[in-house]
């Protein structure tokens, strides 16, 4: 009995910590919608590359798409920066998850037709692209009004877990709809699942511009990014995230690597096994609270991402596909909760919506340009060759950015600075909304 006790600490160490959940109603909010319309948008990201693959038999085609999403991508994550400083934040997320819902409509009614066309497959992810794009500076920015400073890594944690219970419950049954019932229940799905959160989204209290925001105006996105310059262990963690999704995702030639190994079957099991290796990490995430060396935990899970993807590009073996697959799920989750905790802990909320623009792009534009990457190098020298150089390169490019980037490796939440700062500022202003309503 006398180990017992400690043993149970020790496990409960691991698990989620729940406190933003329990303070904030609003978050709860937030969390339940983007788990809602995380599933079926999870639908339609394994649907259309099938439906594209099928109309096409092209592997540049279906990383086509993601050409299709950058520039709306680009353009719309930087103004959609300042529109979130700039307006009331909750107004925006309502407006554009209305929008993402009419356009899973459409590729319903195009799945639909006796012979779909080609053309509403781009048209719909280039504008998906621009409504998200508007829609995540909104959401991020909005994270840090309604949970207290102290509490953001754990909100970061809880919000990677909503993003990867979607990512590991959508993938799986979506490859058996979609081999068995039909492209239109897929994208069906993914519709009703936006119209139940925007049931979510409506009972979420106003968050207005604060009085220092800008008007929306390229000077203000101007001083955006001078303010990301100056923050020399910031930027480290956009330009490594970048190269890490750019040079090693995979996602996109995984139909055409499951019909090399023979496993069809397998296809949902492949899109699904990243982000279970994610919630694996979100599950136990209670660890990270302790964790304050943020700039190398950043660097050294984006290598191990890259070494787990050429794994996954080497072996022969379905299993051991989806095993590096999930480890290398599990590496980019420790990540992104711990670039999400430098960002959330150190930046002002008058520019919290720009630097939430460039966050996206960081965390976009790598896995869009990847799309183009892969599916470009799977026709030219292969599908399996286009996965391992890609994770290879990745690994080397982020260990030369760790080399260039001394502020990143050394930053530390205990002592910085800008971190301090913002926490005064919080302690000294109430949430916008932290009791049960």
């Amino acid at each position: 009995m006398t180990d017992a006790s400690p043993t149970a600490a020790r496990l409960r160490a691991l698990l989620p910590d729940l406190s933003p959940w329990r303070a904030s109603a609003d978050f709860r909010r937030l969390w339940l919608a983007g788990l809602v319309s995380n599933f079926g948008t999870f639908l339609t990201f394994v649907a259309l590359p099938v439906q594209m693959k099928e109309l096409t038999g092209s592997a540049a085609a279906v990383g086509a798409i993601g050409a299709v999403e950058l520039v709306p991508l680009v353009v719309c994550g930087l103004y959609g920066g300042v529109l979130a400083d700039a307006f009331d934040k909750r107004t925006l997320i309502v407006r554009t998850e209305l929008g993402l819902g009419l356009l899973s409509a459409v590729l319903l009614v195009n799945a639909l037709l006796p012979r779909p066309a080609l053309w509403p497959l781009y048209a719909v992810a280039a504008l998906s692209s621009a409504l998200t794009s508007v829609q995540r500076p909104a959401l991020d920015s909005l994270w840090p009004r309604i949970v207290a400073h102290e509490d953001m890594p754990a909100a970061v944690s809880l919000n990677s877990l909503r993003w990867t219970v979607g990512g590991v419950t959508g993938p799986a049954p979506a490859g058996v709809v979609v081999a068995y019932a039909g492209l239109g229940w897929a994208y069906a799905a993914d519709a009703a699942t936006f119209a139940a959160s925007l049931g979510f989204l409506v009972r979420i209290a106003s968050s207005p511009a604060s009085h220092e925001a800008a008007a929306p105006s390229l000077r203000a996105v101007a001083e955006g990014a001078r303010y990301a310059w100056s923050r020399k262990e910031l930027l480290g963690t956009y330009v490594v995230d970048l190269a890490a999704m750019f040079l090693a995702m995979p996602l996109t030639v995984l139909p055409f690597l499951a019909d090399e190994l023979d496993a069809a079957w397998a296809l949902g099991l492949m899109y699904a096994a990243v982000p279970a290796g994610a919630l694996l990490v979100s599950v136990t995430g209670g660890w990270t609270a302790r964790v304050h060396r943020h700039g190398r935990a950043v660097v050294l899970s984006a290598a191990l991402w890259g070494l787990a993807v050429a794994a996954a590009g080497v072996v022969g073996d379905v299993w051991l596909v989806l095993l590096f697959l999930a480890v290398a799920g599990g590496c980019d989750m420790v990540s992104g909760i711990f670039r999400g905790a430098m960002w959330n802990q150190t930046v002002p909320d008058e520019l919290r919506g720009r630097l939430s623009g460039i966050e996206l792009l960081s965390y976009s534009v790598g896995p869009t340009l990847g799309q183009v990457r892969s599916g470009g190098f799977a026709a030219w020298w292969g599908v399996r060759a286009s996965v391992w150089s890609g994770g290879l390169a990745c690994a080397g490019a982020v260990g030369l950015l760790a080399l260039c980037l001394p502020k990143l490796m050394t930053y530390d939440v205990r002592t910085s600075e800008h971190a301090a700062r913002l926490r005064a500022r919080r302690a000294a202003a109430p949430l916008s909304r932290t009791a049960d309503a």
